[in-house]
């Protein structure tokens, strides 16, 4: 490339991003007054991420921001604690790998098949509180996860539409951008029909973050190598550690975390890197290994009065890691 074209995609990459940077601006505009309890929700990388998942129209982010906003305000995400949701959590069904991927995202094992609980609340309540945890362990310039889905033990019994639909409509409304990708591993061939019936309810930029890997594909081997130390990852999907969930040592984690949600919380505890607020910006590109899907992301909240004038905005209102190239060798959905 020649001095003269690096200089102007130089010129045009800061165009972009400044023009990036007014939107989020006009966006925090539009929000205000903001009570000091969701002032973290409004950084940089937290309006970035919102403008991201609605391709950069300010309307529509607002929009869904101030959704966000209300929702927190009434359901307290951060507020959940190990103990009112440890019998959600006793079977394994969901929980927080000891590893990262090798791009420091935060893991989350998914055992559908471990399914103990009938109540639609309490299994999205416990996923909200897996959700809010791996976020707080990701590190400061990493805001995406993984989701590792083992269908070990899945039957026909544990299917149900309206726990998927609650489930997307969580991870998509109220934390758009968290999902790096989500590995289905081994799923059974009934679970096809069921994929085809309930991909609808996802947008297809989270859709295509779904990929189905299978143990015996070598294509899915390489992937789970590229993406984690082998070491690390647990033998049921594929790796080298042997260790399994266990729900006293998990509970003493999840109670150790729980001491630490508040501080996270806490207005001096709450910048976000200075790389990820970029890469909150940027738009997805490839890198070395063929990969795309940046970060982005939220900060989080601290004490303060709630402010009325908000409540009527809310209601009144209107207003590099992974990505998909590197996987699409891999069985991309039942056709």
């Amino acid at each position: 490339m020649s001095l003269k074209n690096s200089e102007a995609n130089g010129s045009l990459e800061k165009a972009l991003f400044e023009e990036k940077r007014a939107k989020i601006s006009e966006v925090r505009k539009l929000l205000e007054p903001v009570p000091d309890k969701l002032l973290l929700y409004c950084s940089d990388a937290s309006i970035a991420r919102y403008l991201r998942a609605r391709n950069w129209n300010v309307k529509k982010a607002v929009k869904m921001l101030k959704e966000t906003l209300k929702w927190r305000l009434e359901y307290k995400p951060e507020d959940i604690r190990w103990d009112e949701i440890a019998q959600e959590a006793e079977t394994g069904k969901i929980y927080r790998s000891n590893c990262f991927d090798k791009y420091g995202r935060s893991v989350l094992v998914m055992r559908p098949g471990c399914e103990n609980s009938k109540s639609t609340k309490g299994k999205i309540r416990y996923l909200v509180y897996c959700m809010e945890n791996a976020i707080l362990n990701l590190p400061s310039d990493q805001e995406q996860m993984v989701w590792l889905i083992d269908f070990c033990g899945y039957n026909m019994s544990h299917l149900s539409v309206k726990v998927t639909k609650e489930t997307a409509d969580v991870l998509q409304n109220h934390y758009p951008e968290r999902l790096g990708l989500a590995i289905l591993y081994n799923p059974p061939k009934f679970f096809e029909p069921f994929w085809m019936v309930v991909k609808p309810f996802l947008e297809p930029k989270t859709s295509r973050k779904v990929k189905f890997v299978y143990s015996d594909n070598q294509a899915s081997l390489k992937l789970m190598e590229e993406l984690f130390n082998m070491d690390e990852l647990e033998k049921a999907f594929g790796g080298k550690n042997e260790a399994g969930f266990e729900i006293k040592e998990y509970a003493k984690r999840m109670r150790d975390d729980d001491k630490k949600m508040p501080l996270y919380w806490s207005q001096g505890n709450s910048k976000t890197s200075v790389a990820a607020e970029r890469s909150a910006m940027a738009e997805p590109s490839s890198s070395s290994l063929d990969i795309s899907e940046l970060n982005s992301d939220e900060s989080h909240a601290a004490n303060g009065e709630e402010n009325s004038s908000f409540k009527q905005i809310l209601t009144n209102g209107d207003g590099k890691s992974i990505g998909d190239k590197q996987v699409e060798q891999l069985p991309q959905e039942p056709k």
